[in-house]
């Protein structure tokens, strides 16, 4: 019943962000040509503005997106894929399974109580949230200030300024860091390092390309696992998981999950 419910969800959100592409499309054309149309014949100075139509087609479109994410709410906005990835800033959820997996590899390390930190890794926040809800405590830090639906877990973070970080952020307060660098340069992952180095007490999970072995090792101490990440779309590079801890990850290609018994 659960997956029927699950499945059903992810189909009605596909078809609401399809008819979003369609919404935008139309409100740009609205925008660059009423507004211009509308516009007067005489050598007026200042701007040009919006048609009274081209404006509140737009603030619709804009109360429209409010109310559907202000809707996310009980077991749902948990689920991995209810905010749909935004390319334009280089997001790619992991598979369910693969989330899982760094979800309780996190778990594991964090221990019993423990604090974890998501550094632009919505899709295992979401896993951790799902099946651990009460027995451990985890932040989400994004750019993409979607994910504030998930309240005071939410931080928000912008990687250009890696250690500016709200005062109920202390230093060191996290048994474990689970990373994913946006980007795959030396520059973004050196920068995210700091945060990382800011967050953690000792124990990193970093997902990140094969090619940033060597950066990686270098900046954080980490080391490549086995284990092999998976995404809900083809990616072109290959993707890798480095930790600096005994993780579950580096035992095998498959990583035995734990039965979930139910929600907690």
């Amino acid at each position: 019943m659960q997956a029927v419910i699950f499945s059903t969800c992810l189909r009605r959100n596909r078809h609401y962000y399809a008819e979003q592409v369609f919404k935008i499309l139309w409100l740009h054309f609205l925008i660059t040509s009423l507004s211009w149309c509308e516009m007067s014949d005489s050598e007026n100075e200042g701007p040009p503005q919006l048609s009274s139509y081209a404006l509140a087609a737009l603030q619709e479109f804009y109360a429209e997106q409010q109310h559907h994410h202000s809707d996310l709410c009980g077991d749902d906005k948990y689920n991995i894929g209810i905010i749909e990835e935004n390319w334009q800033l280089s997001q790619f959820w992991y598979s369910p399974e693969t989330a899982t997996c760094l979800a309780e590899d996190a778990v594991a390390a964090a221990g019993e109580g423990g604090r974890i930190a998501c550094v632009s890794a919505p899709s295992v926040y979401q896993k951790l949230r799902e099946r651990h809800r009460d027995d451990v405590s985890v932040c989400i830090f994004e750019y993409d200030r979607r994910f504030a639906i998930y309240g005071e877990d939410f931080v928000y973070y912008d990687y250009k300024n890696p250690v500016d970080l709200p005062e109920r952020i202390a230093t060191h307060s996290f048994d474990i860091v689970v990373a994913d660098p946006p980007y795959l340069s030396e520059e973004c992952l050196r920068k995210m390092s700091e945060t990382i180095k800011l967050l953690t007490r000792g124990k990193i999970l970093l997902c990140t390309g094969a090619v940033m072995e060597d950066a990686a090792a270098k900046l954080l101490g980490v080391k490549m696992c086995k284990f092999i990440p998976e995404h809900t779309r083809t990616l072109g590079n290959e993707f890798r998981c480095f930790v600096n801890y005994n993780s579950g990850l580096d035992c095998n290609l498959s990583v035995q999950l734990p039965v979930q018994e139910g929600p907690k």
